[in-house]
């Protein structure tokens, strides 16, 4: 005797694999810049479109993460949030926490997250004319998606920084909050 066959949508929601063959990412991800590339007049836009794909992402990523997750509590704190940002959602992305969080020190309102190893960085080549773009505004624009939602308005970019005695720049993510969240949040 045999079970019948459970409805999709009364299964539970499992962990499942995080993994993906890095190989079929790097070709998704490059397919997603050619699909940008063929509709931007300047090169500054690329980055532009990658991050509101990204934006899009975020939300959906926030409210999986959350029911996946065994405390699924709404984060109220600053600090909290950039602390799920930099373990949890850095966990299910890319399978390690971010390298770190830092607070800035010329600012209050920015926070950097830092990552000597970016995926979406790793198998990029440019040409001349897009020398300076960082695929990993994609990533920022799925951290922001994730702020926004979860009421912290922000502004986050990503940025190249080089390191000294490395071959390649690490990536940092750096978030601008908005007034109101610093406000909120004193």
């Amino acid at each position: 005797m045999s079970k019948a066959p459970v409805n999709i949508v009364d299964r539970p929601l499992s962990k499942g694999k995080n993994e993906i063959n890095i190989s079929s990412f790097a070709f998704l991800f490059s397919e997603m810049i050619q699909y940008c590339q063929d509709r931007i007049k300047a090169g500054h836009e690329l980055e532009k479109k990658l991050s509101d794909m990204g934006y899009s992402i975020g939300p959906r990523l926030l409210e999986l993460l959350c029911v996946r997750e065994k405390n699924s509590k709404r984060e109220t704190k600053l600090l909290g949030i950039l602390s799920f940002i930099h373990t949890t959602v850095w966990k299910s992305l890319f399978g390690k926490p971010a390298d770190s969080l830092e607070k800035s020190t010329e600012a209050d309102d920015e926070y950097m997250i830092s990552d000597n190893n970016m995926v979406v960085n790793k198998f990029i080549s440019l040409p001349k004319h897009l020398s300076s773009l960082n695929c990993a505004a994609f990533v920022a624009g799925i951290i922001e998606g994730i702020l926004c939602s979860a009421e912290f308005p922000a502004r986050v970019t990503a940025h190249n920084v080089a390191v000294e005695g490395k071959r390649f720049p690490k990536t940092v993510i750096l978030i601008k909050f908005n007034p109101e969240v610093i406000e909120r949040n004193a």
